[in-house]
């Protein structure tokens, strides 16, 4: 039996099939991805926030020197009223800058006026009863002097017997008369001359509350606040206007313990406001408090905050205060700097100027200043 013959077949040229690329991953689960986000936000707040404690909290004053946060503040006077009475006029108005002596406020004295003509008056029936008075005096000094001169006559009379004793006693009990007389009338112009002062003194009460009704700046300052208005009654002591005494500026600030004890009376300080921080103002440590306090809520020192610190007091010169009237108000917030090293030179940001800024103010009043 014969073999089949071999079934020739086409030779197959095709390549085989690519092989398929894998299918894409599917997206991850949105909760994934949302914890992702926040993770990284995280990460961003934390780099933020160690960054800014670190710039806020690096030292910015060289060894030596201490500072801490304060408010400008002013000795405050009160202008008032010394008896009660009723307010005629108001003539400065809030930042008004006035010397002293001028005339801030008129109460009205009418009724002062009244009396003090009365007490004329009265001066004026003193005086002329007191002339009344005088000439009964020379009067009865005339009739006293002739009554003496009768007696003697009398008395030398007797002993011849041409006045009887009982003539010479007359004489002389009008003689004692005429004595007592004359005393009456010298009493009367006493009393007198003592009604003249007492009107006079009153007169001059009532000119002295006439003239305290005139209310004046008792020194140069500035006017922070009017508390009375035309027409309005105040008591003795009723508080008209507050004024600022431009020569009596400083700030408190708050140290801790280990710095106010290096801490002089005299030490060089500096005073810088917020609102010219361009402009430090040269101070001195005029006061630092002998016992020590809890740190205020509104403190902050430059360190971190202490439970117990003590409060010191920077002032400012007097002859350095004209320059800087301008930024005199009280309650500018700024940084106190004390210098307790003495041979630590101040940084270049502290050092004192020598004229004052002249754009941070413009006067009260119809009259602008510079800006």
């Amino acid at each position: 039996m014969s073999e089949p013959a071999a079934v020739s077949r086409p030779a197959d040229n095709t390549k085989p099939p690519a092989p398929k690329p894998p299918a894409p991953k599917p997206p991850p689960p949105r909760k994934s991805r949302k914890t992702l986000l926040i993770g990284v936000a995280a990460l961003v707040v934390i780099g933020a926030g160690v960054g800014a404690y670190v710039w806020l909290t690096r030292p910015d004053l060289p060894p030596g020197f201490a500072g801490g946060n304060g408010r400008l503040e002013a000795n405050e006077i009160y202008v008032a009223t010394k008896y009660p009475g009723r307010i005629k006029e108001v003539l400065v108005d809030e930042g008004a800058t006035v010397e002293a002596g001028q005339v801030v406020a008129r109460m009205d004295t009418s009724a002062l006026e009244a009396q003090l003509r009365q007490a004329e008056a009265e001066i004026s029936a003193a005086e002329d009863a007191r002339r009344v008075a005088l000439a009964q005096v020379a009067v009865r000094r005339a009739e006293y002097a002739f009554a003496a001169l009768q007696n003697r006559r009398s008395k030398a009379l007797v002993q011849t017997g041409a006045v009887s004793s009982r003539e010479a006693e007359t004489d002389t009990a009008n003689m004692l008369s005429g004595q007592a007389q004359l005393t009456g009338a010298q009493a009367e112009v006493v009393q007198a001359g003592s009604s003249i002062d007492a009107a006079k003194a009153t007169a001059d009460r009532l000119r002295a509350e006439i003239a305290d009704a005139v209310l004046v700046a008792p020194i140069r300052g500035r006017i922070e606040s009017r508390l009375a208005e035309p027409g309005e009654v105040l008591p003795a002591g009723g508080r008209v206007f507050s004024l600022l005494d431009l020569a009596d500026v400083y700030m408190y600030v708050f140290l801790p313990e280990k710095i106010t004890g290096k801490v002089r009376l005299g030490s060089e300080a500096r005073i810088v406001l917020d609102a010219a921080q361009e402009y430090p103002v040269r101070a001195v440590v005029s006061y630092v408090s002998p016992a020590a306090q809890f740190t205020p809520k509104t403190v902050e020192t430059a360190e971190e905050r202490h439970n117990l610190t003590f409060r010191v007091k920077l002032q400012v010169p007097k002859e350095r205060l004209r320059q800087y009237e301008p930024l005199v108000k009280s309650g500018l917030p700024g940084m106190g700097y004390v210098r307790f090293d003495e041979k630590a030179p101040w940084p270049d940001r502290l050092q004192a100027t020598t004229s004052p800024p002249t754009n941070l103010w413009q006067s009260t009043g119809a009259t602008a200043g510079p800006k």
